[in-house]
């Protein structure tokens, strides 16, 4: 197979038409739909099947495109280790963060680069962790901050993960309503502040374990919105450490319970990114906020 026609197909699966691909390719969509035929005469059938809305991957085409991205990941690596090369300490880094890790780690590590290189960039985007490490995956960002809880995020071996340290999640309850020993009857009777389906998982399941059923009333990924809501009474909610960093409401009471575990936060990065001078510089950086910010339970990482 011809390697630019695989690029050229990565572009029109990720795009999701040939008209939006010619544009980003500054070519003609006849010129695309001529290469994609000929790609799919090399690989033996259809890739796309064109619809009303754009194109949809055959199963050829999804097993295609992760080999696609991996290329194109492997290419982009191969222009920064070289531009590295040349001028040392140079180029832009692709970075992508969940929203607590924008607010505390990033600000300091990416200031701290620009005083030590310059002539380095970074360009971030704040994205939940699965969104995160299916951008690297695809080769769309060199480092992703992510999390797991109660351990490390589920790896299938793709990405290399680099721990960064681990943090408590805290209870946040309006001041003066709870009792000194907080236990399962009195958090059974409160309204929660929650995130969205995806993002209240864990709280839930944590209630789960203690036998009872979180009344779920209130919901906002925004932690600066959540304190609010509890400083006001609308309930009660938890809260990692990073986000109470971050901002910390004055009129919230913020106490700790095992009940809800601990955040496992690090960086994961497609195998040899950090052989590149500038995903390496800013990796270090990382490292040192988190040891700032996680303590010593960045040790080690």
């Amino acid at each position: 197979m011809d390697p630019r026609r695989v690029l050229m197909f990565r572009v029109v699966a990720r795009t999701g038409s040939l008209s939006a691909a010619a544009r980003e390719l500054g070519t003609t969509q006849s010129a695309v739909s001529q290469q994609l035929r000929q790609l799919e005469r090399e690989a033996g059938g259809p890739l796309l099947l064109r619809t009303a809305r754009g194109t949809q991957l055959t199963e050829a085409g999804a097993s295609l495109l992760g080999h696609a991205d991996v290329m194109h990941g492997a290419l982009h690596l191969a222009g920064e280790e070289l531009g590295a090369l040349a001028q040392r300490h140079s180029g832009v880094v692709r970075l992508a963060s969940f929203p607590s890790g924008v607010a505390t780690l990033v600000p300091p590590a990416v200031r701290s680069l620009r005083a030590d290189h310059p002539g380095v960039g970074v360009s971030l985007v704040e994205t939940e962790p699965p969104e995160a490490w299916a951008s690297v995956l695809a080769g769309e960002t060199d480092v992703a901050l992510v999390f797991g809880y109660d351990g490390p995020p589920d790896d299938d071996g793709s990405l290399s993960w680099a721990p960064l340290g681990v943090e408590p999640i805290h209870l946040v309850i309006p001041p003066g309503t709870a009792p000194t020993e907080l236990d399962t009857p009195w958090l059974a009777e409160q309204d929660w502040v929650a995130g969205c389906a995806r993002c209240r998982q864990h709280l839930v399941s944590c209630c789960h374990g203690a036998g009872f059923e979180p009344r779920l009333l209130h919901e906002s990924d925004d932690y600066v919105a959540v304190q609010n809501l509890v400083a006001h009474g609308f309930g009660v909610t938890v809260l990692p450490q990073l986000a109470l960093s971050a901002f910390r409401h004055p009129d919230v009471e913020v106490r700790r319970s095992t009940l809800f575990g601990e955040r496992h936060v690090g960086m994961v990065h497609r195998r040899g990114a950090e052989a590149v001078p500038v995903i390496r510089a800013l990796m270090e950086r990382l490292q040192v906020c988190a040891r700032g910010l996680l303590g010593a339970s960045a040790a080690g990482s």
